[in-house]
């Protein structure tokens, strides 16, 4: 997609936000199932309930599940970094008081062991990339970008999410800061960067996240989250720009790959003009086609001569999806920042 294109397109999508009230309106969720065609869910907003005088929450920002069936979330209260649930809700463990800005969790299965990558956001100064066993010991700490010469005096580094390409590599996005996708090898020995700020194809407005895409075994990609620019960008594992999925009115997390399908957190969606409307999140699920096929939460996904439709959220289910974690069964685990202190909510599929 050029640029003289995605422009015409969010000028379409903007001209799309006077959507009928009935449409826009936050009405109760009859039998609270929300999704469409085959992806339609059961919604248990109390599945993943604690005590939160003994294990305390802020924002819950992220989870994975490992090859044993549980499901590990990271969140930024420094009393328990780490909640570890099984899939009926029960709490196993927690860990965890080093990361007060705790925002990326990605799991990586080397064969013998399964290991975490961890993102603090480092707003108070300490921004750290580390790869943990998955009881918390340390095993690896990302240089800063400044340390190695590819960041300037006034370049911020606020990294958000981490990816592992199938021969190790790790791809960190520095999302809340100067915007570049950092490529490094499983040593953690710099390789390149690419993509920054800016509105150009290859190019990011809040690069929160990024993902490895194997559903191609022959070219394995990058899934990049353009959040300001409702998109994802897909880029070879060399860096190099390959596509954009534009997502109108959807201000997407990052992208989730299970099976054939691309699931992803929105965290906020378009309800006012050309800007994110607080408590307006839903999760959106792709095809293979990269086609949205539901939105469990938000707007059914429409398309007109081929060009997907503003979306927005429908339902008052989420505040702002911040995550999506899919289980063996397909169900949802959805993660919430800015919630109220509210803990994951299950979605079943039905």
């Amino acid at each position: 997609m050029n640029r003289r294109k995605f422009a015409q397109r969010t000028a379409q999508a903007a001209a799309l936000t006077f959507f009928p009230v009935n449409i826009l309106s936050k009405r109760p969720v009859p039998n609270e199932l929300i999704g469409h065609g085959d992806y339609r869910y059961r919604v248990h907003r109390t599945w993943g309930n604690l005590d939160p005088k003994a294990v305390p929450i802020n924002n819950c920002h992220e989870m994975v599940q490992d090859r044993s069936g549980r499901l590990i979330m990271i969140g930024d209260e420094l009393r328990n970094n780490i909640l570890i649930y099984n899939t009926s809700g029960k709490l196993l463990d927690t860990w965890g008081t080093d990361y007060p800005f705790g925002h990326g969790l990605t799991i990586w299965d080397e064969g013998d062991e399964e290991f975490l990558f961890i993102c603090d956001n480092g707003f108070n100064g300490n921004p750290q990339v580390v790869k943990t066993t998955l009881t918390g010991n340390v095993v690896l700490r990302l240089p800063h970008p400044s340390v190695l010469g590819v960041y300037g005096e006034s370049d911020t580094y606020h990294p958000t999410e981490t990816a592992i390409a199938p021969n190790g590599d790790i791809y960190v996005a520095d999302g809340y800061g100067s915007q570049w996708i950092l490529q490094f090898n499983s040593k953690g020995e710099y390789i390149r960067k690419f993509g920054g700020r800016g509105d150009e194809d290859h190019q990011f407005q809040t690069a929160h996240g990024v993902c490895v895409d194997p559903r191609n075994p022959e070219m394995p990609s990058l899934l990049c989250t353009s959040r300001g620019h409702n998109a994802f960008k897909r880029f070879s594992l060399d860096g190099d720009y390959l596509s954009t999925i534009f997502l109108p009115g959807a201000y997407v997390c990052r992208a989730v790959i299970h099976r054939e399908m691309m699931y992803s957190g929105v965290c906020w969606s378009r309800l006012r003009y050309l800007n994110q409307t607080p408590d307006s999140g839903f999760v959106t699920i792709l095809n293979e086609d990269d086609r949205v096929v539901s939105n469990p939460g938000g707007t059914p996904p429409i398309y007109e001569n081929g060009e997907l439709q503003l979306m927005l959220q429908h339902e008052p289910v989420f505040n702002h999806c911040h995550d999506v974690c899919v289980d063996q069964d397909e169900n949802l685990y959805v993660c919430q920042w800015n919630a109220g202190k509210t803990y994951p909510i299950k979605l079943e599929r039905v």
